[in-house]
């Protein structure tokens, strides 16, 4: 196997439900937020750039079973972080508005990490969905490639009438 491949399957692992990777994404965007607005200055490029890998490790470390929480989470938890860099002034007021502009400004980001934890996440459940059919042909008989093959009771013959359904009987 090549060298990323294994260096990638040394990582851990968690799965974080869905409330789990919602509050793991956005307590590392509020991080990052603080921290390129104390060695940056708040510099929306550092910010993005940071927030693509963030939408990747929740999308990964989501279970599987709350696969759809990913995508929504994300743009919350850019949200969340953008509070300390976004740079308002004048009270409630003029935060708010500086967080609402923010959030336009640097839209393309925003709809960028989206778009990872998305296709992350789908990519995940088509290859789970994948594992299950094949646990239930494996389970069933029918995707068995060695071994002997399931013994299979009579089956009747397929008739399109009554007259033909009796005379197959009588046979």
């Amino acid at each position: 196997m090549p060298p990323v491949v294994l260096a990638l399957r040394r990582l851990p692992a968690p799965r974080l439900t869905g409330l789990g990777a919602g509050l793991f994404a956005s307590a590392v965007m509020l991080t990052v937020g603080f921290l390129d607005l104390l060695l940056l200055d708040g510099s929306p490029v550092a910010y993005g750039l940071l927030f693509l890998p963030v939408s990747a490790l929740t999308a990964l470390w989501v279970r599987t079973a709350d696969l759809v929480t990913a995508p929504i989470s994300v743009p919350i938890a850019f949200a969340v972080g953008v509070l300390p860099i976004a740079g308002g002034t004048g009270g409630l007021g003029g935060q708010a508005m500086a967080v609402v502009t923010a959030l336009a400004v640097h839209a393309g980001w925003l709809y960028g990490g989206t778009l990872v934890a998305g296709v992350i996440a789908s990519v995940r459940k088509v290859r789970d969905m994948g594992r299950r059919q094949q646990r239930a042909r494996t389970a069933t008989g029918t995707g068995r490639t060695t071994g002997t093959a399931a013994s299979v009771g009579p089956v009747a013959p397929v008739t399109k009438n009554a007259k033909a359904a009796k005379a197959a009987k009588a046979r």
